[in-house]
Protein backbone atom coordinates (compact mmCIF):
# COMPACT_ATOMS: atom_id res chain seq x y z
CA UNK A 1 0.00 0.00 0.00
CA UNK A 2 1.18 3.52 -0.78
CA UNK A 3 1.32 5.66 2.37
CA UNK A 4 1.93 9.42 2.31
CA UNK A 5 3.69 10.92 5.32
CA UNK A 6 4.01 14.53 6.47
CA UNK A 7 5.41 15.99 9.67
CA UNK A 8 7.02 18.97 11.33
CA UNK A 9 10.16 19.01 13.48
CA UNK A 10 8.36 17.40 16.43
CA UNK A 11 7.39 14.41 14.30
CA UNK A 12 10.61 14.17 12.28
CA UNK A 13 12.23 11.29 14.18
CA UNK A 14 9.02 9.23 14.18
CA UNK A 15 8.42 9.93 10.48
CA UNK A 16 11.94 8.76 9.60
CA UNK A 17 11.38 5.60 11.65
CA UNK A 18 8.00 4.95 9.99
CA UNK A 19 9.37 5.41 6.46
CA UNK A 20 11.87 2.61 7.16
CA UNK A 21 9.28 0.46 8.96
CA UNK A 22 6.75 0.82 6.15
CA UNK A 23 9.34 -0.17 3.54
CA UNK A 24 10.43 -3.17 5.59
CA UNK A 25 6.80 -4.28 5.89
CA UNK A 26 5.93 -4.23 2.20
CA UNK A 27 4.41 -0.75 1.95
CA UNK A 28 5.41 2.12 -0.32
CA UNK A 29 6.08 5.19 1.83
CA UNK A 30 6.00 8.58 0.11
CA UNK A 31 7.78 11.21 2.20
CA UNK A 32 6.14 14.64 1.86
CA UNK A 33 8.51 16.21 4.41
CA UNK A 34 9.89 17.59 6.55
CA UNK A 35 13.06 16.45 4.85
CA UNK A 36 15.50 17.81 7.43
CA UNK A 37 15.15 18.56 11.12
CA UNK A 38 14.39 22.27 11.55
CA UNK A 39 13.19 23.24 15.03
CA UNK A 40 11.42 26.28 13.58
CA UNK A 41 9.51 24.68 10.72
CA UNK A 42 5.71 24.69 10.46
CA UNK A 43 3.53 21.63 9.91
CA UNK A 44 0.97 22.91 7.35
CA UNK A 45 3.19 22.76 4.22
CA UNK A 46 4.11 19.13 4.86
CA UNK A 47 0.82 17.88 6.29
CA UNK A 48 -1.34 19.48 3.61
CA UNK A 49 0.79 17.89 0.88
CA UNK A 50 0.49 14.44 2.46
CA UNK A 51 -3.28 14.91 2.89
CA UNK A 52 -3.81 16.20 -0.67
CA UNK A 53 -1.90 13.30 -2.15
CA UNK A 54 -3.86 10.80 -0.04
CA UNK A 55 -7.18 12.31 -1.12
CA UNK A 56 -6.11 12.38 -4.77
CA UNK A 57 -5.19 8.71 -4.87
CA UNK A 58 -7.98 6.38 -3.71
CA UNK A 59 -6.77 3.27 -1.95
CA UNK A 60 -3.86 5.03 -0.28
CA UNK A 61 -3.51 6.12 3.32
CA UNK A 62 -1.73 8.98 5.04
CA UNK A 63 0.18 9.54 8.26
CA UNK A 64 0.67 13.02 9.69
CA UNK A 65 2.82 13.61 12.75
CA UNK A 66 3.52 16.48 15.11
CA UNK A 67 4.07 17.04 18.81
CA UNK A 68 0.48 16.40 19.87
CA UNK A 69 -1.03 15.48 16.50
CA UNK A 70 -3.87 17.96 17.05
CA UNK A 71 -2.81 20.65 14.58
CA UNK A 72 -1.83 18.04 12.03
CA UNK A 73 -5.28 16.40 12.21
CA UNK A 74 -6.95 19.80 11.87
CA UNK A 75 -4.81 20.70 8.87
CA UNK A 76 -5.35 17.35 7.14
CA UNK A 77 -9.11 17.62 7.65
CA UNK A 78 -9.15 20.91 5.70
CA UNK A 79 -8.44 18.87 2.54
CA UNK A 80 -11.57 17.70 0.72
CA UNK A 81 -11.87 13.95 0.82
CA UNK A 82 -9.71 13.49 3.91
CA UNK A 83 -11.00 11.93 7.08
CA UNK A 84 -8.08 12.31 9.51
CA UNK A 85 -8.29 10.78 12.97
CA UNK A 86 -6.13 11.73 15.93
CA UNK A 87 -5.02 8.42 17.39
CA UNK A 88 -3.82 7.98 20.96
CA UNK A 89 -4.40 4.29 21.75
CA UNK A 90 -5.01 0.94 20.06
CA UNK A 91 -8.79 1.33 20.05
CA UNK A 92 -8.75 4.75 18.38
CA UNK A 93 -6.33 3.44 15.74
CA UNK A 94 -8.58 0.48 14.97
CA UNK A 95 -11.90 2.36 15.17
CA UNK A 96 -10.64 5.17 12.93
CA UNK A 97 -10.62 2.66 10.09
CA UNK A 98 -13.36 0.24 11.18
CA UNK A 99 -16.07 2.82 11.94
CA UNK A 100 -14.91 6.04 10.24
CA UNK A 101 -13.06 4.74 7.18
CA UNK A 102 -10.37 7.30 8.04
CA UNK A 103 -7.75 7.65 5.32
CA UNK A 104 -5.27 9.64 7.41
CA UNK A 105 -3.93 8.93 10.88
CA UNK A 106 -2.54 11.74 13.04
CA UNK A 107 -0.07 10.90 15.80
CA UNK A 108 1.50 13.02 18.52
CA UNK A 109 5.15 12.00 18.50
CA UNK A 110 5.76 13.63 21.89
CA UNK A 111 2.96 11.57 23.39
CA UNK A 112 4.16 8.05 22.51
CA UNK A 113 7.37 6.09 22.18
CA UNK A 114 8.40 4.72 18.76
CA UNK A 115 7.11 1.20 19.42
CA UNK A 116 3.68 2.40 20.57
CA UNK A 117 3.27 4.83 17.66
CA UNK A 118 4.36 2.12 15.23
CA UNK A 119 1.75 -0.24 16.70
CA UNK A 120 -0.93 2.43 16.10
CA UNK A 121 0.17 2.66 12.46
CA UNK A 122 0.16 -1.12 12.06
CA UNK A 123 -3.36 -1.37 13.50
CA UNK A 124 -4.55 1.49 11.30
CA UNK A 125 -3.12 -0.10 8.15
CA UNK A 126 -4.36 -3.61 8.95
CA UNK A 127 -7.92 -2.73 9.97
CA UNK A 128 -10.50 -2.73 7.19
CA UNK A 129 -13.56 -0.50 7.09
CA UNK A 130 -16.55 -2.44 8.47
CA UNK A 131 -18.95 -1.44 5.65
CA UNK A 132 -21.75 -1.28 8.24
CA UNK A 133 -24.70 0.75 6.98
CA UNK A 134 -24.82 3.05 10.02
CA UNK A 135 -21.17 4.01 9.56
CA UNK A 136 -21.56 4.43 5.82
CA UNK A 137 -24.59 6.67 6.39
CA UNK A 138 -22.62 8.91 8.79
CA UNK A 139 -19.62 9.14 6.47
CA UNK A 140 -21.95 10.01 3.59
CA UNK A 141 -23.50 12.81 5.69
CA UNK A 142 -20.06 14.29 6.28
CA UNK A 143 -19.10 13.98 2.63
CA UNK A 144 -22.34 15.60 1.52
CA UNK A 145 -21.77 18.49 3.92
CA UNK A 146 -18.20 18.86 2.69
CA UNK A 147 -19.46 19.15 -0.90
CA UNK A 148 -22.58 21.28 -0.42
CA UNK A 149 -22.25 23.05 2.93
CA UNK A 150 -25.82 21.97 3.71
CA UNK A 151 -26.48 20.56 7.17
CA UNK A 152 -28.00 17.10 7.36
CA UNK A 153 -31.62 17.07 8.54
CA UNK A 154 -32.28 16.61 12.24
CA UNK A 155 -34.08 13.43 13.26
CA UNK A 156 -37.83 13.66 13.76
CA UNK A 157 -38.98 14.28 17.36
CA UNK A 158 -41.49 11.84 18.81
Amino acid sequence: MRVFLGCDHAGFELKEHLVAWLSANGHEPVDCGAFVYDALDDYPPFVLRAAERTAAEPGTLGIVIGGSGNGEAMAANKVKGVRAALVWNDDTARLAREHNDANVISIGARQHDLDTATRFVRLFLETPYSQEERHTRRIRMLGDYEQTGELPPLPEKD
